[in-house]
């Protein structure tokens, strides 16, 4: 266990990391982060060595609140809403990743794994909410929660020449309203 103060610069240079890819991109600068964080460069790589290592990190990290979130809006929102309420953060997620999809294909050994860690969390996750969805008669039973989640993923993607990130948020409403359409109401 990290001591407290390590922990602090660490969760400081993650989430620092997070909102520097998400404004300038995974190729931003590491005195970038590092300002943002509050801590000096050697701190960045004294705990991330090489810049793979903190995009895995940023990334598994979100993948661990995206996970997480399913949990809670499940306990405070009826299914729809809380499906609903996943996939806007789902798409959010993917919509501020610019670059990450070529860097986690770059075949860089840092981001092995990351896929089988992604579908591992986030797939469950959202299985729990599709099958509480269905169960209530919401949408139609049997949607397979990585495919829906690559769909997400595509439909997210401004299109070429483009930076409009609102489009996601479209398209995503109606890939939605398409689970929605033959569902039985709930018994």
């Amino acid at each position: 266990m990290p001591r407290a103060d390590a922990q602090r610069n660490v969760d400081a240079l993650l989430s620092a990391a997070k909102d520097e890819f998400a404004e300038h991109g995974v190729d931003v600068g590491v005195r970038a982060i590092a300002a943002r964080a509050g801590v000096g460069t050697a701190t960045l790589y004294r705990h991330f060595p090489l810049r793979a290592d903190l995009i895995a990190a940023v990334f598994r990290r979100e993948i661990d609140d995206v996970a997480a979130q399913a949990d809670q809006l499940a306990a405070t929102h009826s299914p729809d809403e809380a499906l609903e309420l996943w996939v806007q953060r789902y798409t959010e997620f993917v919509a501020t990743k610019h670059g990450l999809g070529s860097a986690l294909h770059s075949g860089d050994p840092a981001y092995s794994g990351l896929r089988d860690y992604f579908e591992g969390n986030a797939g469950p996750a959202l299985q729990r909410l599709l099958d509480a969805a269905a169960r209530a008669g919401v949408i139609r039973p049997g949607i397979d929660p990585i495919e829906l989640i690559g769909a997400i993923a595509n439909l997210s993607v401004p299109p070429p020449g483009s930076e409009d990130t609102s489009r996601a948020a479209r398209m995503v409403a109606l890939l939605l309203d398409g689970l929605r359409y033959g569902a039985a109401p709930a018994q």
